[in-house]
């Protein structure tokens, strides 16, 4: 296939964009390199050193033989660019990482918000105008998050995307129907993810665009098989308060003898999938696509469910430290349960990765090598959900 993985320079589109080369696939990446320019704005930088896009495809050539193409585009704000490179490369697919992905970003100030908003659906809209005005039937695989349903459940398994509900009209006729499960975003961020979902359900419906909408959870673990393959190939570590995701980020606390910060009971429960899981389930939703004409569907990219106290716990047992609980910048139920049905994934033939030691050593001795790159005043996040919170204190950071 012809593949353009926008956002293929960053946390997951980077090993997306290796794994489906490697798979023989013909993968250009558009990145207007906008997660490079909030290191330089948030004065923090990814744990591992990140080479130059020109540095890592020369790497990536001279490790397979292949060759990856790149285009530094901003989608959001250059359409007819956009809508050219569809056209001239006619691709069979594209996805869709373009998007601001940290959630106590978007909530650090109105500024933060306005842009999240703006690139985000801009950049989805854009890409959805452009693949009607080609005239190509091209497959859209977007990276949803978790977040869309909120956190927590109403005693039951929260359905891949859809509720089917029976209404009674007023003649007393029962009528079936498969209705968007009810959003509950818990932050700009997740909020225009859940904008995302009615754009693609309008297009699918209105122009018969065939997309795949994936809510993935909170990914952990930073290489992939194919980020292995030299120095400069290496995935990021984002340990910071903003970017961070809190497994990685109670690894590296750990690793670097700072306390494992532990949010209020730490009762919430969030969802988790491994890093080269992202990569396999991504490459699965572009092997199955929907039918034209189909409505959009909706797949939960995870594998497994924990309490953020029974992490940290994890965390101690394999790293050592010690557990250090803080109030919660967020706006949340202190105790959540998350039941989830990811039983499409299952069905095409995931075997899912879960935690295990030897992951989890693994995380941590990337840590314990760039542990002279990292900065502990960046750890905290200054990230507040509402006024009445105060600014100065830790996070356990991430989606």
């Amino acid at each position: 296939m012809k593949i353009l993985v926008l956002g293929g320079d960053g946390f997951c589109g980077w090993p997306t964009a290796l794994h489906l080369s490697n798979l023989g696939h013909d993968v250009t990446i558009v990145d207007n390199l906008s997660r490079r320019n909030i290191d330089n704005e948030l004065e923090t930088n990814s744990l591992t050193p990140i080479a130059t896009m020109s540095k890592r495809l020369e790497a990536w050539k001279r490790a397979t033989g292949r060759t990856i193409g790149f285009e530094r585009l901003d989608i959001a704000k250059n359409y007819h660019r956009l809508l050219t490179l569809i056209t001239e490369t006619e691709p069979d697919s594209i996805v869709h990482f373009a998007e601001q992905r940290a959630a106590p970003y978007s909530m650090k100030s109105p500024m933060h918000k306005r842009y999240t908003v703006e690139n985000n659906l801009t950049a989805t809209h854009n890409v959805l105008c452009a693949i009607v005005e080609s005239g190509l039937d091209i497959h859209l695989a977007h990276l949803g998050t978790m977040g869309v349903y909120g956190y927590g459940t109403a005693g039951m398994k929260i359905p891949e995307g859809y509720l089917p509900i029976e209404v009674v009209t007023d003649d007393g006729e029962r009528v079936r129907q498969d209705i968007l499960y009810p959003a509950n975003p818990g932050s700009i961020y997740h909020m225009t993810k859940t904008q995302d979902q009615l754009f693609f359900a309008y297009y699918a419906k209105n122009d018969r665009l065939r997309i795949t909408d994936l809510h993935q959870g909170i990914v952990w673990g930073t290489n992939t098989p194919e980020t292995l393959l030299d120095d400069a190939l290496v995935n990021r570590f984002d340990y910071d308060g903003d970017y961070g995701t809190v497994l990685n980020r109670f690894l590296m606390q750990a690793a670097v003898g700072y306390p494992i910060t532990v949010h209020g009971t730490g009762g919430q429960t969030r969802a988790f999938i491994h890093i080269t899981d992202t990569v396999r389930c991504v490459q699965l939703a572009l092997e199955n696509p929907p039918d034209r004409g189909s409505k959009v569907k909706i797949l939960n990219q995870m594998t497994e469910t924990h309490r953020v106290r029974d992490l940290a716990k994890i965390v101690v047992d394999v790293a050592g430290g010690e557990i250090a609980n803080v109030p919660n910048p967020r706006n949340e139920d202190a105790e959540n349960d998350l039941n989830v049905r990811n039983d499409l994934f299952l069905d095409l033939g995931l075997n899912p990765t879960t935690l295990s030691n030897g992951l989890l050593d693994e995380v941590t001795s990337i840590a314990r090598r760039y542990v002279d790159r990292a900065d502990l005043t960046r750890i905290p996040c200054t990230s507040v959900w509402t006024d009445q919170q105060d600014p100065g204190i830790p996070s356990t950071a991430g989606e």
